[in-house]
């Protein structure tokens, strides 16, 4: 029966030098002792941030992981679902998980992997995030990240997001939608949004936070783990880190191999 290619499989079949390094076992395993456990769950969202944890499952079995599970988690749950212990590791936008910690959940950032990958859309008469004030911005929901991002970035210029600012929050709505229609003023976008409104010519970027300082110098996503796990199984945290750091390299380095969507495969003889 034809089987379909799984990114396991395709990441064993890489031949590259350089990709074929990351893929080889850590020397230092050994000294490093045992793992605790050979299972770790990792918080999927479907968004394109995600992608090195999902390039990461052939590396975190060559760590030694053997059941490496992908539960589905809703954006705005990932930091809730790490903190009661629900996944073992999850990405997450960084001041979201500084407000979950502050409300207390079980977490613990780990590392950083990558900067801002967001865009700041608006009218075509609104020229910066200071002529936000007295206009509508759209969210997916309460304390989301596009939320809480572009709550800080009008705090930078100096205005009051919770004054300045008429959010548009609709969990029902998409907030892209919204925008296209002209029902709001602005919005955050993250690929493949930009591409998309540019393709459609709607509106033009204010802020990239790739670009654009002082948001271009921070990490944007943070791996996070659950505190607990973490404390317990050291050995387990130290290399599943490695493993999804590793992918995210692969990631920047092989974008268009990792991206491509898996073939196929003919029957197994």
């Amino acid at each position: 029966m034809p089987t379909m290619q799984t990114r396991r499989r395709f990441l064993a079949a890489v031949s590259l030098a350089g990709a074929a390094s990351l893929l080889r076992p850590p020397r230092a395993s050994a000294a490093e002792g045992t793992l605790e456990t050979t299972s770790v769950r990792i918080a999927s969202t479907g968004n394109i941030c995600l992608a090195p944890l999902y390039v990461s499952e052939e590396l975190l079995r060559a760590e030694g992981f053997i059941d490496v599970q992908y539960i589905e988690t809703e954006v705005t749950g990932v930091a809730g679902a790490i903190g009661r212990g629900n996944v073992y590791f999850g990405l997450n936008y960084a001041p979201v998980a500084i407000a979950a910690i502050d409300a207390g959940e079980s977490l613990t950032v780990l590392a950083g992997t990558h900067i801002g990958c967001m865009e700041l859309f608006a009218k075509e008469d609104i020229g910066n995030v200071a002529d936000l004030k007295g206009k509508s911005v759209g969210v997916q929901d309460w304390r989301s990240t596009d939320h809480v991002l572009v709550a800080l970035m009008a705090a930078h210029v100096g205005l009051d997001p919770a004054k300045d600012i008429r959010w548009a929050a609709d969990p029902k709505v998409r907030p892209i939608d919204q925008f296209i229609e002209r029902k709001i003023d602005a919005v955050l976008s993250f690929p493949p949004q930009p591409q998309d409104l540019r393709a459609r010519h709607v509106g033009h970027v204010i802020v990239d936070s790739t670009l654009d300082r002082p948001w271009s110098q921070y990490f944007c996503c943070m791996l996070a783990g659950n505190r607990e796990f973490v404390q317990s199984h050291p050995v387990a945290t130290k290399r599943a880190v490695r493993a999804i750091l590793k992918a995210t390299d692969l990631c920047a380095a092989e974008p268009v191999r990792v991206a491509r969507p898996a073939p196929i495969m003919p029957p197994s003889p």
